[in-house]
């Protein structure tokens, strides 16, 4: 019985907080609160766009991802604040504590964003709003910041309810109203919609995300794939993915670093630089999970924006930056034509292993070499994690500082679990 009960009124609710970033800066210094806000990245450093805006910045038509200088059109006496992502972590722990009170299965989505199965709390589908409307009133009690909740049957249309009223506010989605609340909302509401798939969406004709979920679901296949699949049950509320519990650690799934240069990469020198300074921080990482890398992945973005990716196997799995910079380095010069300035460029470490795994070695390989810099590594990592990670860098980032500057969260990692459309 608990188990049928359970199915038939499972409850989630998606908690996102409203414009956290700025919504903390504005917070922690009273002065600026009735003015125009923005958290931006550097723009010397190029990494200048909007993080995030307050509500009065909204009125002026700024937005989230777009750059400074398109941002200070629209509302030139707004006022610029670099972010501090260690007040910000202190603020997402402070409200995880709070979810924690409701729930033991929580799955973050960023800093800002947390799924909560609240199944266990409820009797009927329309009990979660309460329990959000309590969460959101706590939140604001505790800490002084708002949130928008959505509340549904699955992961997929909670989030999609959570973005409907964009601040302090409850929204519900439910079996019977998501045809005439979620169907009738541009297709790329839906969570994972890039903008490559708007424009095959918009040549198919597909508006809505009730558009979706009426294309055949071998033609989305036909198109996209696997995931012209897991679109299909996004948008048709047939995604049941599971809410981990709080304590579950997914499977990490690659480990990487993107680098917006100060200035653009014009050859394949400034190109090398940067991939062995991204590297040393992938292997780190790498490391530090006991993992190795049998493939290397780069992300490419010209300076006119677009971007492409590229990748690599090695020959035996790695986790020493020069293993990884050089099959980096391969891979760019074998599988992409420099034809244009560089803004950007990635170094992802993908198709992950155990670093205990056996390896069969070929008659062409240095294994002597091979054990003295992992053993160097591992040396370079304990002072690392004595003194910070910046005690030791690889020389080639003296060789050009201007391009090779080291942001302050060069020591940080991109982690990826899974793409947006998973299995459920």
């Amino acid at each position: 019985m608990n188990s049928l009960y359970n199915y038939v009124y499972r409850t989630v609710a998606h908690s996102d907080l409203n414009g956290f970033y700025a919504a903390v800066e504005c917070l922690m210094n009273p002065k600026i609160r009735h003015l125009p806000v923005a958290v931006c990245g550097d723009k010397a450093l190029r990494h200048g766009i909007v993080l995030a805006k307050n509500p009065v910045a909204k009125q002026y038509g700024v937005k989230t991802g777009e750059t400074i200088g398109e941002a200070l059109k629209k509302c030139p006496s707004l006022v610029i604040v670099s972010p501090n992502m260690e007040l910000y972590e202190e603020f997402s722990r402070l409200i995880r504590a709070i979810y924690e009170e409701y729930s033991d299965n929580i799955a973050a989505f960023g800093s800002d964003e947390c799924w909560l199965d609240i199944t266990k709390l409820v009797k009927t589908e329309w009990e979660g709003r309460i329990i959000a409307d309590e969460i959101r009133e706590k939140i604001k009690e505790q800490t002084g910041l708002t949130c928008s909740v959505g509340v549904s049957f699955n992961r997929t249309f909670s989030k999609v309810a959570s973005d409907l009223y964009k601040v302090d506010a409850t929204m519900v989605v439910t079996r019977e109203n998501y045809k005439d609340t979620v169907w009738t909302l541009p297709a790329d509401n839906l969570m994972g919609i890039g903008n490559g798939a708007k424009r095959i969406f918009k040549v198919m004709n597909i508006a809505t995300i009730g558009d979706i979920a009426k294309t055949p679901v071998e033609l989305l296949e036909k198109i996209f794939g696997k995931v012209g699949r897991y679109m299909h049950r996004y948008a048709t509320g047939e995604e049941n993915a599971s809410v981990h519990h709080k304590d579950y650690i997914e499977e990490i799934k690659s480990i990487g670093n993107i680098e917006t240069t100060p200035r653009d990469m014009m050859n394949i020198d400034d190109v090398k630089k940067v991939i062995y300074m991204l590297s040393e921080n992938v292997a780190y990482r790498l490391r530090k999970h006991n993992l190795k890398c049998r493939t290397v992945k780069l992300y490419i973005r010209e300076n006119d924006l677009k971007f492409c990716h590229r990748q690599g196997k090695l020959d035996v799995p790695r986790f020493v930056a020069y293993n990884i910079a050089e099959k980096g380095v391969e891979v760019f010069k074998n599988r992409y034509d420099f034809k244009k300035p560089l803004r950007s460029i990635g170094i992802h470490a993908v198709d992950l292993v155990p670093d205990t795994v056996g390896i069969q070695s070929s008659l062409f390989d240095d294994t002597e070499l091979d054990d003295k810099r992992e053993k160097v590594a591992r040396t370079v990592d304990r002072l690392r994690d004595m003194y910070g990670f910046g005690i030791v860098k690889p020389a080639v980032m003296l060789e050009d500082k201007a391009l090779t500057h080291v942001p302050d969260d060069y020591n940080r990692s991109e982690y990826r679990v899974g793409s947006a459309f998973g299995s459920s």
